[in-house]
């Protein structure tokens, strides 16, 4: 992978080579999904609310585990978060790639579970009782729930630097990356937008931020942050969600360089006044041309437009590819494509023709889809829109975005084999594969074991803890193959 070097005596590279790891100066990265689904039953002849519908979801999961907490072989942590919301956070990828085959693998993993117990429920009650998964944010009742996006980046980058120059990329990134919704007050094209208080913040319940800033890396703490961002939406498309992660990824590039090198920042033009205020703008407005206030000590310029923002960090992100051209295989893989689809996306809003971007951006194929209700049907309930809404996000039951797939309205990235291979295989390039290793023993043999994304424990018949602090390495321990061997 490529390495930015300044100039050092032999004795400074010695000492650095032997202190530094072979990640700590690349631009590698580990990434992964945290998604949060809405549960709600129909068509009961008999009370059941969705709380009772999410525990019966688990238990499968609790037999196995004895508990609403846990891993499973292919590296993913499942779980009843707060709320009876189903949660799936996917193993650590090395590739944005793989991170979209993990959620999508996590679609289908919630899809099994809400199948079986739907069976088990139309026994108590009723035949035509229904189970419904949402990958959204938003309910019926105006409550919201996340999707959590994880990027490992290095110390360096300090918090005051995420702020000012990659809040501003997220606020506007909705332009192609939002699920949309419709409100009684109109469409929005993302669905967090209402729902966020900060920028940056360690709160999660008394306050939403954009950006979640409890110091979790998971990795060497002293060389690497966890970038925990949760102002994105849940997206269908698995274009919009690899674009979500790719997107990102290079935007982070950028700012880790400039963090090694110095200078002026290509974003120090585009920090916002008010980040809530501005996202709130952007979700309201599909043209991409919303003002948005940027900070007092922008020089020169007050207001930019969404796209202008973005334009700006395509631009950078253009720019670090060309000059990283030798290594950008390591870097990420398919970045031409990914810079094309992005150019493609603000040149299509710019001009009006958003409809272009409906086979791969979630709100511009839900408006269209909306739109054409609205024509065909002038006296339309708005509740029927609600439901289309709602039916587009159900993994379970939900017709309408298969039905878009299937009529090659909807682009898809993985085949089904690769998604059903992703449910029960890990990454086999991170330390993804050996906790998935061991989850898959420890079921198989019947042993008591705990684990966590940087320890696996045998408890019985002997206890052996190991740790797994590299998430980068997939490369067994003489720790982890005694914890192995004691689960026979």
């Amino acid at each position: 992978m490529p390495q930015l070097r300044v100039e050092r005596t032999g004795d400074q590279a010695d000492r650095q080579a032997h202190s530094a790891g072979p990640h700590d100066h690349d631009f590698s990265r580990i990434f992964g999904i945290e998604t949060e689904y809405g549960v709600s039953v129909t068509g009961t002849d008999k009370p059941c609310d969705a709380g009772q519908v999410a525990m019966m979801m688990f238990q499968p999961v609790i037999s196995r585990a004895r508990s609403t907490n846990t891993y499973l072989a292919n590296g993913s942590r499942l779980y009843l978060d707060v709320g009876s919301h189903p949660e799936y956070a996917t193993a650590e990828s090395r590739t944005p790639m793989g991170a979209l085959a993990q959620d999508a693998a996590g679609e289908r993993v919630m899809a099994k579970l809400a199948l079986e117990a739907q069976e088990r429920l139309r026994e108590s009650h009723g035949p035509d009782a229904a189970v419904h998964v949402f990958k959204n944010n938003v309910d019926s009742s105006g409550h919201t729930f996340g999707c959590h996006e994880n990027y490992l980046v290095r110390r360096a980058v300090s918090l005051k630097t995420i702020e000012r120059e990659l809040i501003p990329f997220l606020v506007t990134r909705p332009l192609f990356t939002g699920a949309g919704r419709q409100t009684p007050d109109g469409f929005e094209i993302t669905q967090r937008a209402d729902f966020l208080d900060d920028a940056v913040s360690s709160a999660t319940t008394r306050s939403r931020p954009m950006v979640n800033t409890r110091d979790e890396p998971h990795a060497d703490p002293d060389k690497f942050r966890r970038l925990h961002v949760i102002v994105g939406d849940s997206n269908r498309s698995q274009v919009a969600t690899w674009m979500k992660l790719a997107t990102t990824h290079l935007v982070l590039c950028v700012i880790e360089e400039h963090q090694r090198t110095g200078g002026i920042s290509p974003f120090a033009c585009c920090a916002l006044a008010d980040p809530g205020e501005a996202i709130r703008a952007v979700s309201r407005d599909v043209t991409g041309r919303a003002r948005l206030r940027l900070a007092d000590d922008v020089p020169v310029e007050h207001e930019r437009t969404a796209l202008d923002i973005q334009r700006a960090y395509l631009n950078a992100a253009q720019r670090f590819v060309a000059a990283h051209a030798q290594g950008m295989d390591a870097i990420l893989p398919d970045a031409a494509q990914v810079l094309e689809l992005w150019e493609h996306a603000l040149e299509a809003i710019a001009a009006g023709n958003w409809e272009e971007l409906s086979d791969w951006v979630d709100w511009a194929a839900k408006l269209r889809l909306f739109n054409a209700m609205r024509r065909r049907h002038p006296d339309l309930d708005p509740a029927r829109l609600a439901q289309m809404d709602l039916e587009y996000h159900d993994v379970a039951n939900g017709r309408l975005f298969d039905s878009l797939a299937a009529h090659h309205a909807m682009r898809s990235l993985l085949s089904p084999d690769a998604v059903r291979t992703a449910m029960h295989e890990p990454p086999v390039d991170t330390r993804a594969a050996l906790r998935g290793a061991f989850v898959a023993k420890a079921l198989s043999t019947g042993a008591q074991w705990s684990c966590d994304w940087t320890h696996v424990t045998v408890m019985l018949p002997e206890r052996a803890d190991c740790e797994l602090l590299d998430p980068f390495s997939p490369e067994p321990t003489d720790a982890w193959r005694r914890a192995m061997d004691l689960l026979g």
